[in-house]
């Protein structure tokens, strides 16, 4: 420990927030949260990939779940610090750029608008769903790196080797002579990555029921938070003396880990059962679609080339003379023909009249017989 402190006795602050390039003035933190939405989108589709569907599937259900998760991440953290935003200071819940997302709100809010482009584009949920819940720790631990660039999010004082420098203007009042804290912002960072490798390998493996991803990763998600958020020292809403997020990660680990016990182990044991994974069916559904589309046009076309001759006229253009030569090929046969043939088959058949009354008679019974049903 003595050789490493010697190495590193710190990390040092942020010497910028800001990333200016001639006119524009970018905030790193949103810099890293919009690299951290690409990662995430590039990953799910590497996965829908593998199970042999389009990465364009993540990208038509990230159109409306990115922006719903923003905005579910600013609500989440307005409504639980609510007390930064009273009196003169609501103007300040629109400066998205100075931070201020919760994490618990983006779920929420990235999952409830990647359902709704789903039921609107009619896309296979399921794939989505898992490849979605094993791509987002990745976006997550990078969208992390903005607390650092704002200085935010810390722990409580420490004087371990990778102790964060914070400089003076953000550290809590009880905290003014303290130089270093635990950057807990990396610890989850760092926690996701690692709940990101697991997701990745259940998911390629297929180890869980189709669809049953998501609570796998709110589950690991949740047990990482929960001693992360313990480590912080930053103002918080407080519930029973405890953080309100703790709370809330709390619940939500173990409704997860619940679900995990007894909805995922009973679809896990019909899946085997039947046979195979349902998300099968799902995959075949949203190829369906895209394979219906495709027959219909290869319908019209084929419609349009039944139409047409080899040499390009259609019958309307055929000249008369030919169309009676292809009348005589098809076996066609002159009127006079057809009387002579009818009348000699009269002359054979001397007992013609009387073969036909029993089919007559046997008609008439049908008849009847349809009319005693229809009346019942």
């Amino acid at each position: 420990m003595t050789l490493l402190s010697d190495v590193v006795a710190s990390i040092p602050s942020p010497g910028v927030g800001e990333l200016r390039l001639g006119p524009l003035n970018l905030r790193l933190y949103g810099l890293m949260v919009a690299l951290g939405v690409i990662a995430a989108v590039y990953l799910a589709g590497r996965l829908l990939r593998h199970r042999g569907l389009s990465a364009d599937l993540i990208v038509n259900a990230a159109v409306i779940g990115v922006p719903m998760g923003l905005i579910g991440a600013r609500v989440y953290h307005v409504i639980t610090d609510w007390k930064l935003y009273t009196g003169t200071n609501w103007v300040d819940i629109f400066k998205i750029w100075e931070g201020g997302l919760g994490i618990p709100g983006a779920i929420a809010g990235g999952f409830l608008g990647g359902l709704i482009a789903i039921r609107l584009r009619k896309l296979p949920m399921r794939p989505i769903v898992d490849a979605s819940a094993a791509a987002f720790p990745l976006g997550q631990a990078i969208g992390r790196l903005g607390n650092y660039f704002n200085q935010e999010l810390f722990g409580r004082p420490t004087d371990l080797p990778w102790g964060l420098e914070i400089d003076e203007i953000h550290r809590p009042p009880q905290y003014r002579d303290v130089e270093t804290f635990h950057p807990t912002f990396a610890y989850e960072g760092l926690w996701n990555l690692g709940a990101c490798a697991v997701l990745v390998w259940v998911f390629r493996r297929r180890l869980l029921p189709s669809g049953h991803m998501f609570v796998l990763y709110l589950a690991l998600y949740s047990a990482g938070r929960l001693w992360v958020e313990a480590l912080r020292a930053d103002p918080a809403s407080l519930i029973l003396g405890l953080r309100v997020n703790i709370w809330v990660m709390g619940v939500v680990l173990i409704l997860s880990l619940a679900f995990l016990l007894t909805f995922t182990r009973k679809a896990r044991k019909e899946e085997a059962e039947g046979g195979g994974p349902a998300e099968d069916a799902d995959a075949a559904g949203g190829a369906a679609g895209e394979a219906e589309a495709n027959g219909e046009d290869g319908e019209a076309e084929a419609a349009g080339d039944e139409g047409t001759g080899d040499d390009g006229e259609t019958g309307a253009e055929r000249p008369a003379g030919e169309a009676e030569a292809a009348g005589s090929d098809d076996g066609g046969s002159d009127p006079e023909e057809s009387t002579n043939a009818a009348s000699s088959e009269d002359v054979g058949d001397p007992g013609g009249d009387d073969a036909d009354a029993p089919a007559v008679e046997e008609s008439a019974t049908d008849e009847s017989a349809k009319a005693a049903a229809t009346d019942e």
